[in-house]
This record gives structure tokens, sequence and C-alpha cells, in this order.
């Protein structure tokens, strides 16, 4: 029975971005292993088949010291697994598992998963430059191992690994983004309504665009006062970029958004809105929640900064503005207020588009593949 071990930062992202993969392996009857920092899903996960393992991965940074426990910790973990095939995930799991197995004399196959190269790719500060040096520096060698494969999900990040780690053709691989699930997402048309609504959702980041979004909802709500903005997500306590609780509530009670917090009902709340937007400056790799628009039909906002500007076809299922300028985001809006025709063919036309890039069957198979070409490899 091969064995594959998941190395990802934290649960709930392993959920909401690689579950089906898992899950379509232990079908396969994979013995599989989810080793991350868990929160609240570990026995979810053990009451689906998986083995779980706990790895003190922080998202926030942390001391030399911790993260030179959390790379121990992931070189003891391989060496008792002994895994057929390692998928790491995100940007820690992958430099990690990568030095790490540089330690280790066994060829294990490295299947190493590039969500998003963070915001050290796309900003300019001194501090930024530096990071960014030393990270490229660490990719090198992370991603110097004969049997691997990595994954991009939009070109921009592609040509930025492949130039630093030196890839070659047959050691990478596209795929847009985690897949959606088109028969939970499914394309419910647009009630015609003068009451417009827009709706953002995301981890509640400064990166995320969200002050833009919230500048942009009370430009539009000058001229339009009756678009409704919704603001969906909750702060990253973890994070130091996080937006602040008092920073929400004090938007709610100047009546510029609506705030939902967290849910689960995703696909009822996008097939219940005219626009979603996610105008982000973060180091994407492609936003699962622009796949999810598109495959609920609906006319997209987002930047031109790269993984967003991947998840639509621009002035075709949706708009492309620059990112951290509300103005442009602000006009995107009212065009598509105004546009009524338009945006729903956007909507039309984003669903046929996440048929055709985004169904997470065939996301699926390709890891599947990818699995088995490894450990064919290997042999």
């Amino acid at each position: 029975m091969p064995k594959l071990l998941f190395l990802v930062n934290v649960d709930w992202f392993f959920i909401s971005h690689r579950l089906p993969i898992a899950q379509e392996a232990l079908k396969q009857e994979y013995d599989v292993t989810i080793a991350c920092h868990f929160t609240e899903h570990k026995q979810e996960l053990i009451n689906m088949g998986f083995n779980v393992a706990e790895l003190p991965f922080s998202r926030s940074g942390g001391s030399i010291g911790n993260e030179l426990k959390t790379l121990k910790a992931i070189r003891n973990l391989i060496k008792q697994e002994q895994p057929s095939v390692i998928h790491a995930v995100t940007i820690k799991p992958v430099l990690y598992a990568g030095l790490v197995l540089k330690t280790i004399k066994q060829k294990i196959p490295f299947v190493a998963a590039i969500s998003g190269l963070g915001y050290v790719f796309t900003a300019n500060t001194f501090r930024a430059k530096l990071t960014k040096f030393v990270a490229s520096m660490v990719y090198k060698v992370a991603l110097a191992h004969k049997n691997k494969t990595v994954i991009f999900q939009n070109r921009s990040d592609e040509k930025i690994l492949t130039d630093v780690a030196k890839l070659k053709a047959n050691d990478k691989i596209l795929i847009k983004g985690s897949g959606v699930d088109l028969s939970v997402y499914n394309h419910i048309p647009e009630i015609n309504s003068p009451h417009i609504k827009v709706a953002m959702a995301c981890r509640l980041l400064r990166e995320k665009g969200v002050y833009q979004y919230i500048e942009a909802a009370k430009i539009v709500k000058a001229q339009l006062p009756n678009t409704q903005f919704l603001l969906i997500g909750t702060p990253d306590l973890e994070n130091p970029n996080t937006i602040k609780q008092a920073e929400i509530d004090k938007w709610v009670n100047e009546g510029v958004i609506d705030y939902l917090g967290h849910r689960n009902d995703i696909p009822a709340i996008f097939s219940d809105v005219n626009i979603v937007s996610l105008p982000s400056f973060y180091g994407e790799g492609v936003p699962k929640v622009l796949i999810e628009a598109a495959a609920c039909g609906r006319a997209i906002v987002t930047t031109t900064n790269p993984g967003c500007s991947d998840a639509i076809i621009n002035n075709v299922t949706g708009l492309a503005v620059p990112p951290m300028d509300a103005k442009p985001l602000a006009d995107a809006f009212i065009k598509l207020i105004n546009n009524t025709n338009e945006r729903m063919e956007m909507g039309i036309k984003a669903r046929a588009f996440a048929e055709k890039e985004f169904d997470v069957k065939a996301v699926v198979d390709t890891h599947i593949k990818i699995y088995k070409a490894s450990m064919d490899k290997k042999l």
C-alpha cells in the first residue's frame, strides 16, 4: 500500500483546499497521513480515515528555535512514516520539507504545491526585498531534488521560481487552483432586482484589499445608495496585517458594509449576490473564492495581481483593475451595477470558464497521476 504524506500549515486550509485529493487517494488505497498544526478539525480528519500528525507550524513567524523545532519534527516524522510520496502545500511546508529531504538518505518523491508566493514577492519595501532574497536562496535548495514535481497555480509564480530554482520542463506542472465542486457551486441565474449586492469573502488581511473594498464601497454608495456590500470572513489573529474587529464594527455602524463573519454557506451567499470581488495585492496562487464565484456564475471584480487575473477572462467573465487603488475598483462596480445585461452575460461566461478550467474532478485526477508517476520514477 503506497503511503502519502501531506505536509500543510494548518488543518482548516487542508480541508478547504486539498481534501478532495486526499479522499480520492484513500479510495485508491493509499495510506494517507495529514501532518499540520491542528485547530479544531483533527478528529474530523481521523473520522474520515486519515492518519494525523501534529507539526508545530506557526503562520505568524517565530523564533529561530521554534523554526528549528519544526524542522526537526518534520525530519522525525518522515523517518518514522517512510512515505512513498510527500505532498507539501504552502510556503513553509514546501521549504521545510525540501530542506529536510536534503538531509535524508532515501530518495522520497517530492510534490511541492506553490499556492502563491506570498506578499514578499510582490512588495517593494526594503524588508520585503531582503526577505525575497533569502526566500529565493532557500527555494533554490529546497527544490533541488531529482524526483520532484512543482505544482504552480499561475504563470507568474512559475516564471519566478523556474528562474530561481532552475526548474526544467519535466519538473513542473500548471494546475489553476485547487478546483471547485461544480455540483455544489452551481449556477443559479441572478434575480433581476434594482437592489444590487456585492460580496467579498476572504481572510481579513490588509493585503487582500479589504481597505480598498471599503473605500470603493463608500464611493459607490455615495452615487448608488441602495447598493449592499457584504464582507465575509474573520480577522486572522496570527497575522500582524489582520483587519481588527473594531474596524469592522466601525464600518458596520457607518452603514458601509454588512458583516457576515465566518460562513459555511458560500454557495448560497454567492447565488444571492450580483458581483463577487477580491481586490487582492497578496501573492496569490489562484484564489479559491474567485473560482467559486465563477462556478456560481457571478461577474467578478478583482485586480491585475498575479493569480487574481488568472481566475478571470478580463472583460469577459469579470473586470481586473489595478491593485491598491479604490477609485478604479469603485468604477468597475458602478459599470457592472449600471449594465445588467453585461453583468449577467459575464456570469454565464464565468460558469463556462469554471467548467473548462476549474472542475475539481480534473484537479484530483491530475494529482493522483502525479503521485503515481513520481513513485514510478523512483522505481
